[in-house]
């Protein structure tokens, strides 16, 4: 089939976030102005840049996540794993102004190095960030939305060791969590390594990754 989205899709369900997937779940953790902690999943989220290592997180409104990472100047990406599903989920709930998720889904903090805002103690890695830049999207015809991104550069990253093969973060036993679309998920538990043409030869451990 094909179809044009401003004419519809003739489905029952709409395809575009099943099609695009899966993406990355982006565990996000701030501070409001009164210092109340936050924190929220988005799926609308992945790595932006490299060098710095940037990220970025979107929302289809502006929600607390989103403002208080505009307004504060940081956030924090905390790892979702597949343990951390139901807590993960209890977290996407609408809760009023100034209650914490961490305290309705049993989640206790850690504290941050670089950033005020604290992260997931029990997350396998969390990403520090400061706000870099923030902006309100708009359509083909110049529409302004509701819609906004967030993009973040990292200024400090937690690992738990206990996830570190021979140098390398290991992923699979993390058991990262995704979004597939729908209501559906999915969690990295395997995963296969494959050289590129222009890598010339098998990759060594320190190698910058191309």
């Amino acid at each position: 089939m094909f179809y044009e989205p401003r004419n519809g899709h003739g489905l029952p369900y709409d395809p575009f976030k099943a099609i695009v997937a899966p993406r990355p779940i982006g565990w996000i953790s701030t501070l409001d102005a009164q210092g109340r902690t936050n924190l929220a999943p988005y799926s609308f989220f992945n790595a932006v840049h490299s060098r710095p290592a940037m990220v970025m997180f979107t929302t289809e409104s502006m929600k607390h996540s989103a403002a208080n990472a505009i307004a504060s100047g940081e956030f924090v990406f905390n790892l979702c794993s597949r343990p951390l599903f139901d807590a993960m989920n209890i977290s996407s709930g609408a809760l009023a102004e100034g209650e914490s998720e961490f305290d309705a889904a049993g989640l206790e903090t850690a504290p941050s190095r670089v950033v005020k805002a604290p992260r997931v103690a029990a997350s396998p890695a969390a990403l520090e960030c400061r706000t870099v830049q923030s902006f309100q999207f708009h359509d083909a015809e110049g529409a302004t939305l509701q819609g906004w991104m967030v993009i973040g550069q990292v200024v400090g990253v937690h690992i738990d060791e206990a996830f570190l093969r021979e140098g390398r973060f290991d992923t699979a036993a993390a058991q990262p969590l995704a979004r597939c679309g729908y209501r559906d998920y999915a969690a990295v538990t395997e995963i296969f390594e494959a050289l590129r043409p222009t890598d010339g030869g098998a990759y060594r451990p320190g190698q910058p990754d191309r």
